[in-house]
């Protein structure tokens, strides 16, 4: 096992690693940024190095400045949370090269992962259902218009390298598609540095299932069950519970089986998150694989019991799994609220600034992963994310009312939050019933709030 590592990132997935470094009797070592300065969790650990001004390209996405960073401080490996250089697979090959391990996936699963033309074929290969596509890159417009009436409208397109819902348009016929084409090019090469397209069958309204993986560096992997993340807004995460409302028995175990099957097509190993979209009819498609750890991730340690963050390390340091599918047993029920600095009144604007006031949710089946604190000044630099409430109850409908009372506990000025939606949401008939889409917060709840 390591014994001296370094948090590449920042904010609460900072705080996270380093407790579970500490939990494990390893030392960290935090980098941070002169926006980050006054951060609490840098006290936490052992040793702590600017790297650069606020703005995230001069220090957390500065690679040079990281791997300067690492090697003064003596460190054998590196964690890069989640955003940032998490699924950067050239930051994972300087890492190789520096011989400072990388606490994710190898740069080949990631490479491959990370390009959404090869991650698809790979999920063919693995009998992993996929919907209609454009089997490539395309080229021009006109081979657009040509695919599209092939595989028929409405059409996805979207950026090879795509990722965050960037690079993403939708068309439903040849004039929209011949508009959208050059938007989600330029789009793409402005956001990731490449302007490949390619296209795939639109699925409408459908649902967002992910399933949590974990393999090790032997060849075991291992499923840790799904999560629903269909309360989205702009393509971005708000709500995500486990187990799916959505999922019956067998569907779940063919949902699961299919992931773990593309894991082991690409010889992953770390924690990874293989994604789909499941229609109004049940049937489910491959969209895309993130190959780091995600946001959400606590919803699945809490229905599981499973440290995630702590099988990363141990993954990393070359560890066996020494859990088998059959011991990895789902109990109860678990939600996950994102809480964001954003005024949901106002079209969503950030909320930077100081917190005068605050006073955290607590009691029975609370868990609150967050690196703020009364005084703390929310920089205007980063994402707005400042916080995550978590609750584990027995059922379903436990979980949404311990939800419910937590979120009104919280006390939180002058900073504008988007605790009111969470709470607008929770008390939505069709989340209630569990019958949410991607689609039903612009469309059913917002209105023009969510322009």
């Amino acid at each position: 096992m390591f014994s001296r590592i370094m948090v590449a990132n920042r904010g609460e997935i900072a705080l996270r690693i380093i407790r579970a470094c500490k939990e494990m009797g390893i030392e960290t070592v935090a980098v941070f940024s002169e926006a980050d300065r006054g951060a609490s969790y840098l006290h936490l650990a052992d040793d702590r190095i600017c790297i650069g001004p606020g703005p995230s390209s001069e220090s957390y996405l500065n690679i040079p400045r990281i791997i300067a960073a690492a090697e003064i401080a003596d460190v054998q490996a590196i964690h890069p949370g989640y955003g940032f250089l998490a699924e950067n697979a050239h930051f994972a090959e300087v890492c190789r090269d520096c011989k400072i391990e990388f606490i994710g996936p190898s740069v080949e699963s990631m490479r491959a992962l990370g390009d959404k033309i090869t991650a698809k074929r790979l999920a063919k290969k693995a009998q992993v259902p996929t919907t209609p596509d454009s089997d490539g890159a395309v080229e021009t417009v006109d081979d657009a218009v040509t695919i599209a009436n092939k595989i028929g409208y409405p059409v996805a397109i979207k950026a090879a390298a795509g990722g965050g819902g960037r690079g993403i348009r939708f068309a439903h016929n040849e004039v929209s598609l011949r508009g959208m084409f050059k938007q989600a090019q330029t789009e793409a090469e402005i956001a990731f540095g490449d302007g490949r397209l390619y296209m795939e069958k639109c699925i409408e309204n459908f649902r967002h299932i992910e399933v949590q993986v974990l393999g090790d560096q032997h060849g075991n992997v291992v499923h840790l069950f799904e999560r629903e993340c269909s309360v989205q807004r702009r393509r971005q995460k708000v709500i995500e519970e486990s187990p799916s409302p959505g999922l019956s028995p067998e569907l779940r175990s063919r949902i699961c089986d299919s992931a773990v099957r593309l894991a082991k097509e690409v010889g992953y190993y770390s924690a990874g998150t293989v994604e789909f979209m499941l229609d109004q009819d049940g049937q489910f498609y491959f969209l895309e694989v993130n190959t780091r750890i995600q946001v959400e991730h606590p919803v699945t340690e809490e229905v599981v019991g499973q440290d995630l963050l702590k099988w990363q390390l141990r993954v990393a340091a070359g560890e066996h799994l020494d859990i088998k599918q059959e011991d990895i047993v789902a109990r109860g029920h678990a939600i996950e609220c994102r809480i964001n600095a954003e005024d949901p009144e106002h079209n969503f604007r950030p909320s930077p600034g100081a917190i005068d006031v605050f006073v955290p949710a607590g009691g029975p089946g609370v868990r609150w992963d967050s690196h703020i604190y009364q005084g703390y000044a929310i920089p205007p630099t980063y994402d707005s994310l400042i916080g995550k409430l978590i609750v584990h109850r027995p059922t379903r409908g436990e979980a949404i009312a311990t939800a419910r009372r937590a979120l009104g506990e919280f006390i939180l000025h002058p900073t504008k939050t988007t605790i009111p939606l969470c709470k607008e949401i929770l008390a939505h008939q069709k989340f209630l019933k569990g019958e949410w889409n991607t689609t039903y917060i612009e469309r059913e709840m917002l209105g023009d709030k969510a322009r």
